[in-house]
C-alpha cells in the first residue's frame, strides 16, 4: 500500500528501518548473493518494494533455512520474513495472502515401480526431505505409511537419494527437474502439494499484518510479482499466487 506521505513503518510501530528475513535456501525466490553477502533475487526484490512503498529504507536479514527464520520470529530478529506459509509456523507468524506458488512433486530411483503421486506413500518406502522445510511439514501431516528421512537442508535430502539410502526425493519441482539427469532419478506427473511463499510478521501487530495482506494482493493485481519473476529468469518456475491465498493461516 503506497504511503507517500510519511515513514508506514514507524506508524506501525517499527524502526525507521525494516528488517525483512529472507530465506537463502530457496534458489528460486533468491537466486544468489552479490559481493557484499547480501542476497538478490524475486524475494529480496519484493522486500525493497515494501520499503519504497511504505517510504522507508530495507534492511535484508539472511537466514540459511525456512525453519531458522521461522524460528526467530519470537527473537526479534526481522519485522517481516519472506517464507513458506504454513499451519506450523502460523502458530507465531501471521501470514499474508501467498504471492507466489511452487509445485512440490517426488523424484524416484530408477527401476523403483511408482508411476503416480499416491502410490509413494506405502510401507517400506523412504522419502528424503529437508528438514522443516514447507513440504517437509507439509508430507508430516499427510504421509500415512510411507517413512521421511530427513536431510540438512536441502543438500542433505539430495545426498540421501544420490547415496541410494532412500527410494524417493521431495521437492520443488524446477529444482528436481534441473537435477533429475545428474540424480538418474525420475521426476513424478502432478504434485503432492504447492508450497505458498507469503510474508510474515510476528503475531500480536494486527496493523503490520493487514498492511503486508494489502501490499501483497496489490503486488499481484499491478503486476509487480510478474515483471519480478520475469527479471529473475523465473517464468515457468514461480507462478503468482491466485487472490486471498493462503488466507485464514
Amino acid at each position: 500500500m503506497s504511503n507517500p506521505s510519511g515513514n508506514m513503518a514507524l506508524e506501525l510501530g517499527l524502526t525507521e528501518k525494516l528488517r525483512a528475513g529472507i530465506n537463502l535456501s530457496n534458489f528460486l525466490l533468491v537466486s544468489g548473493v552479490d559481493s557484499k553477502g547480501l542476497p538478490f533475487g524475486v524475494a529480496p526484490d519484493m522486500a525493497k518494494a515494501i520499503g519504497e512503498s511504505w517510504g522507508c529504507d530495507v534492511e535484508l536479514v539472511p537466514f540459511p533455512s525456512p525453519g531458522i527464520l521461522a524460528d526467530a520470529a519470537s527473537e526479534d530478529l526481522w519485522d517481516i520474513g519472506l517464507v513458506a506459509a504454513e499451519p506450523a509456523r502460523a502458530k507465531i507468524i501471521s501470514f499474508s495472502p501467498a504471492y507466489v506458488e511452487i509445485e512440490a512433486t517426488y523424484m524416484i530411483q530408477q527401476g523403483l515401480d511408482l508411476n503416480t503421486i499416491d502410490e509413494v506413500d506405502q510401507s517400506g518406502i523412504r522419502i528424503s526431505v529437508a528438514e522443516r522445510s514447507a513440504y517437509d511439514l507439509y508430507l508430516t501431516r499427510t504421509i500415512k505409511d510411507a517413512t521421511l528421512v530427513r536431510g540438512e537442508g536441502l543438500g542433505g535430502a539430495v545426498d540421501l537419494f544420490a547415496e541410494g539410502k532412500v527410494d524417493v526425493l521431495a521437492g520443488l519441482r524446477p529444482g528436481l527437474i534441473a537435477d533429475a539427469a545428474r540424480l538418474q532419478g525420475t521426476v513424478l506427473t502432478g504434485r503432492f502439494t504447492t508450497v505458498q511463499q507469503a510474508m510474515g510478521s510476528r503475531r500480536g501487530n494486527e496493523a503490520l499484518s493487514k498492511e503486508l495482506a494489502s501490499f501483497v494482493e496489490e503486488a499481484k493485481t499491478n503486476g509487480l510479482v510478474e515483471r519480478l519473476i520475469k527479471k529473475h529468469g523465473m517464468e515457468g518456475k514461480l507462478l503468482v499466487a491466485g487472490p486471498n491465498i493462503p488466507a485464514g493461516l
